[in-house]
């Protein structure tokens, strides 16, 4: 199933009991509000296919994993309400991640930064190549990283996150982030980063769907308050984008 989005797109198939969800967008693969709807939605129903034992979240082309918000949405919020409701997108993308009944594999093929940073963290095992390197920029434009803030600290440690949320315009490399935990592995070649991916999924389909229901529920336990717990932090989001600080450096980037 493909839904295209302002042209990008979130693409869902399943083959095996293996469901593929990819999104692009040709803006290194930023993310619209549109495009974090559909991907919710995406890994909602893929969560509820009794076919699906497993899922893989990718990204299309061959440049950046995922760059975060899209800058030119961004530029366009008038109101505290509408950077709530962008940001929210975020927050609704990690609840359908972390409520998820199946296991999301993460195949990241390139660089992550801000909100792409905790798709990474968010999929329950992460397997990138050499040059996924990470950033956490929003400070740098005048924001926080608090809707992803708190499946990033969940993830490396409230150390490592406030390293990445300070200082701002420092990538940190595939093996900082694998040291951290937010990498379970790190290839050398896309093929290798492929096969481990197929391995892993392959022996996932034969697992007991209820023991991973059951062990996901485990892993992510203390977890539960976190509806209500990100749209606050988009709300602090939606305040913040719309300062003088954020709207000028807005307009300097795009």
């Amino acid at each position: 199933m493909l839904n295209e989005v302002h042209g990008g797109y979130v693409k869902t198939e399943t083959h095996g009991n293996i469901t593929t969800i990819e999104f692009f967008h040709p803006a290194a693969n930023s993310m619209p509000a549109k495009l974090l709807e559909e991907l919710a939605h995406a890994i909602h129903g893929a969560g509820n296919e009794a076919d699906t034992k497993v899922i893989v979240l990718c990204s299309g082309g061959v440049s950046a994993f995922c760059s975060g918000a899209s800058f030119k949405e961004l530029s366009l919020i008038k109101t505290a309400d509408e950077g709530q409701k962008f940001f929210s997108g975020f927050a609704h993308v990690i609840n359908a991640m972390r409520t998820c009944p199946k296991f999301i594999i993460g195949r990241i093929h390139g660089k992550a930064v801000g909100g792409g940073v905790g798709l990474v963290a968010a999929s329950d095992y992460a397997i990138a190549v050499e040059g996924a390197d990470i950033k956490l920029s929003e400070l740098s434009i005048g924001i926080g990283p608090f809707v992803v803030g708190p499946v990033i600290e969940r993830r490396i440690g409230f150390s490592a996150f406030s390293h990445l949320a300070i200082d701002s315009t420092m990538w940190r490399n595939a093996d900082w982030a694998k040291r951290r935990g937010l990498y379970a592995e790190v290839h050398q070649t896309v093929n290798g980063m492929d096969e481990s991916v197929s391995r892993l999924t392959t022996a996932l389909t034969h697992t007991n769907s209820q023991a991973v229901r059951e062990l996901k529920q485990s892993f992510w336990k203390g977890t539960e308050n976190w509806d209500k717990l990100l749209a606050e932090k988009a709300a602090i989001s939606g305040r913040l984008v719309i300062s003088d600080f954020s709207r000028k450096e807005l307009s300097r980037r795009i």
